[in-house]
């Protein structure tokens, strides 16, 4: 077999020439993984939805699923599918997603279901016609789209873990958009992300600073808080501790992020003219596509930090940009936050940053509970007692 001489393999243009079809590999092995899921799914929803289907008809008890379990397994030994349980999940799966509670979440957030399923390149993938389709509401379509683009394992996972149908919607929405694993889901199902992402809203200026998809996928990826109970703090420490002790935690806080963070660098070094500035972290988010960059303060936000974090941007931008990438995004960690403040803060800043609150405990000793009032209870009463403005 002859080969080509040293110098051609170690050429620019061979090694290119050998990474686009490396890459197109990769993106055909990748659109057949979700074409098999997606076909998986239908026929799993099929058969859950024939079940409760011939069970109203019929008048069938819930004997008929362990004896098409039986049936289906004699037929097809060599499957693993089709056990009692997996049937049962299959009705489950179809009962919860068919429901009026379920579809009535849908409705007000088809657009950003749809344009969340562009940008990831889901939607295009046409699901083929069949019973599971045939004659459905485009709500129930949009969810069938939505339930091929996660794999089977993410399902059940979402089913057995969450009950109530916002919850499922925005897990379904996420693992389909960020590609969430099992383990990344689990993570964030039990550090209760839905729950959080409502408890107060997100500081940002994504949606002036960046054009109207990618500022919804921005807003998607950032947190209104983060839970660093994992570090073990329990006791003030400096900027540098809590940056050391996210590194030796780095996966973590990885998981705790969400899917599509990918590590660049602790105090990345940027240079102006003669002088040095550093950014505590630094990562690039695949589906964003675009540098994210961290500033960690262990105190309450202050209006200066939004102005050095747009200096830091701007420097990323002229410096370490990628030609394809989009503008970098900034995210300010701090202890405690006042929303009024940051939104005046972010007012005149072109570049997108957000701000977000960290814990380090997530929850009171048991002795405590209930007896602390809340964050809101006491900004409360010191609104109360201060003046009102304009007098002494």
């Amino acid at each position: 077999m002859k080969r080509l001489s040293e110098s051609v393999l170690v050429s620019p243009e061979y090694r290119q020439f050998l990474a686009e079809l490396k890459g197109r590999v990769l993106s055909a092995r990748l659109s057949a993984a979700r074409a098999v899921n997606r076909d998986v799914i239908l026929l799993y929803w099929d058969i859950g939805r024939a079940i409760v289907k011939k069970q109203e008809q019929f008048g069938w008890g819930e004997a008929v699923v362990e004896t098409v379990a039986a049936d289906l397994q004699r037929e097809f030994p060599a499957s693993m599918s089709f056990s009692s349980d997996n049937l049962w999940r299959m009705r489950q799966m179809y009962l919860a997603y068919s429901s009026p509670d379920f579809l009535g979440q849908v409705v007000p957030k088809r657009q950003r279901t749809v344009a969340a399923f562009k940008d990831a390149g889901i939607l295009g993938q046409v699901v083929p016609e069949t019973s599971a389709t045939h004659s459905s509401s485009t709500e129930q379509r949009l969810v069938l789209d939505l339930l091929t683009a996660v794999p089977w394992g993410q399902n059940l996972l979402i089913i057995k873990k969450v009950a109530d149908p916002p919850a499922r919607l925005y897990y379904l929405r996420a693992t389909a958009q960020f590609g969430w694993t099992r383990s990344v889901l689990l993570n964030q199902v039990k550090a209760g992300a839905y729950e959080r992402s409502l408890r107060e809203g997100k500081s940002h200026n994504f949606a002036r600073a960046l054009p109207g998809h990618l500022a919804e996928q921005a807003e998607e990826a950032l947190k209104s808080s983060y839970n660093l109970e994992f570090l073990g703090i329990r006791q003030e420490v400096r900027e540098r501790e809590l940056e050391n002790r996210l590194i030796e935690r780095l996966r973590d806080f990885l998981l705790e992020l969400g899917y599509g963070f990918c590590f660049v660098g602790r105090q990345h070094r940027l240079v102006l003219g003669r002088k040095e500035y550093f950014i505590d972290l630094l990562f690039y988010h695949r589906f964003l596509k675009a540098l994210v960059a961290f500033e960690l303060k262990v105190g309450p936000f202050e209006p200066e930090y939004a102005g050095k974090m747009d200096f830091y941007l701007n420097l990323l931008n002229d410096k370490e940009r990628g030609k394809d990438d989009n503008p970098s995004i900034g995210i300010i960690l701090c202890a405690e936050k006042d929303d009024v403040e940051v939104e005046y803060a972010l007012k005149s800043k072109h570049n997108p940053i957000g701000v977000a609150e960290y814990h380090l405990q997530d929850k009171l000793p048991g002795n405590l509970k209930g007896k602390l009032p809340t964050a809101k209870q006491l900004a409360d009463v010191v609104r109360a007692t201060l003046p009102a403005r304009g007098e002494k």
